[in-house]
Order: C-alpha cells, then sequence, then structure tokens
C-alpha cells in the first residue's frame, strides 16, 4: 500500500490489524503513525517473530488492504459513471 495512504488510513484499518495481531493496541498502532516499518517492529517484538517474517506479514496485510481499497473506489468509480450517463441521457 502506497505509504501516504496508508498513514493517512491507519485509523480504519487499525481494525484489521487488531485482527490480525490482537496483542497490539490501539494506542500502540496509532503510534506508528502508519509507517510500515515501525509498525513491523512493533510486529516484531510484540509477536516474538523476526524482523523478516515481520515485514512480510506487515507487507502482506497492507498488500490485501490495497486490494480492497482499490476495489472499493473502482466500484464507487464505476456508480458515478453510471450516474453521469443517466444525467447525460
Amino acid at each position: 500500500m502506497n505509504k501516504d495512504i496508508f498513514q493517512g488510513k491507519i485509523k480504519e484499518i487499525s481494525g484489521e490489524i487488531r485482527k490480525k495481531w490482537g496483542e497490539l493496541t490501539d494506542d500502540e498502532i496509532q503510534r506508528t503513525k502508519g509507517n510500515s516499518e515501525a509498525l513491523s517492529g512493533l510486529v516484531q517484538q510484540k509477536m516474538g517473530l523476526s524482523k523478516e517474517e515481520a515485514s512480510k506479514q506487515v507487507n502482506d496485510l497492507m498488500s490485501s488492504m490495497e486490494e480492497r481499497y482499490r476495489e472499493g473506489a473502482d466500484k464507487v468509480n464505476q456508480g458515478i459513471d453510471k450516474m453521469k450517463n443517466k444525467l447525460s441521457h
């Protein structure tokens, strides 16, 4: 996921992060300020993972979130296009 998007959506995706890593608190997640490296370090520390495994898991989660947001944006854009078409006819 794009770093800027991740930083902007950190509050929204905090719930998804908590689902995956239930031992993380909202305060800890918010302190990462959407920085994936900081989140990886937090996951590494709290979950007892290697640096590589923590980074992989964070990257995997970010990728799945990006796909979900992209699909949602595509649906919104399709709906807007349909409305524009109806209004122009």
